[in-house]
């Protein structure tokens, strides 16, 4: 389960995939889970951090009915949903959305957010495209 999840979150990384495949006449089913250009929120991303690029993939695994610190990510990062359900909550608007085992999404880049996890915990596989000096979260100050 795992390195088919590993490799689906791969995919959403990887452009014209599908493309790829047909032009091999592979005998391939493929499923694209996202393609954006935006966080789950709405706000469009910037160009990519400057220096080496990094990724980082993470298994996240979160307790039942945990409220996460406040905090923000310097870079982009796609997450597939594995198990249970996380709420995410703007800080500034309040804005809240719930995602599930079997979602995909986008997080946001710099907007400070939290997560929430439900009575079942939540576990994730978090994919991040970032810089070699950069860290992935960074905790609110306050």
């Amino acid at each position: 389960m795992y390195k088919i999840a590993s490799f689906l979150i791969a995919c959403l990384i990887i452009a014209n995939t599908a493309t790829a495949a047909e032009n091999h006449n592979q005998d391939i089913t493929k499923e694209t889970l996202l393609k954006t250009d935006s966080s789950w929120e709405g706000t469009k991303y910037a160009p990519y951090p400057v220096g080496t690029p990094q990724i980082t993939m993470l298994r996240v695994t979160v307790k039942p009915n945990t409220v996460l610190k406040w905090h923000t990510h310097p870079c982009i990062s796609a997450v597939y949903m594995t198990q249970g359900n996380v709420t995410l909550v703007l800080k500034k608007t309040g804005q809240r959305k719930t995602f599930n085992k079997g979602d995909s999404f986008t997080d946001t880049v710099d907007i400070e957010h939290q997560g929430q996890s439900g009575t079942s915990g939540a576990e994730m596989l978090v994919f991040f495209a970032c810089a070699d000096k950069l860290p992935l979260t960074v905790n609110s100050a306050h």
